[in-house]
């Protein structure tokens, strides 16, 4: 995790500038709480009476996403991506299809599974993504997802 104050090492270690727009995304993201979108982390900074452009929101966050420093992700079916510090764990997420919360889930199914590919193809897996959509107990219970209702 990274602590408040400590994005000047994480950005160095990078190979990056550290930049007042950088530290704000960054701070913006890990105060959230969950993953933001882009336009969460603009309106977050205007806010605050930061100045910044959202094209200068996505150029940060796109070189955050190279560096590894920030993990981006995408939703079935929506055009909007979101983006969390990147904490180095290795997670899954449940994504509700109503209302796009992001449920994080324990464990890994996919690591026995992982090996057996690597044995039976030789492929060398670096790593792997499972994201499960569905829906929530809120939406559930609000029906959110039935079209004819």
């Amino acid at each position: 995790m990274i602590e408040t104050g400590s994005y000047t090492e994480v950005l160095r270690r990078e190979g990056l500038r550290n930049t007042k727009h950088r530290n704000s995304i960054l701070e913006t993201i890990e105060g959230s709480g969950k993953p933001v979108t882009a336009e969460e982390i603009f309106l977050n900074l205007k806010s605050k009476n930061i100045s910044i452009n959202l094209s200068s929101v996505y150029r940060a966050l796109d070189i955050l996403v190279f560096k590894e420093v920030v993990v981006k992700s995408t939703i079935a079916d929506s055009s909007s991506a979101f983006f969390e510090i990147n904490k180095r764990e290795h997670k899954h997420n449940l994504i509700c299809s109503g209302c796009k919360k992001i449920f994080p889930v324990d464990g890994c199914p996919l690591e026995e599974y992982e090996k057996l590919l690597q044995d039976k193809t030789g492929f060398d897996v670096t790593g792997h993504r499972l994201e499960i959509y569905g829906y929530c107990h809120e939406c559930k219970e609000e029906k959110k997802y039935f079209s004819n209702e």
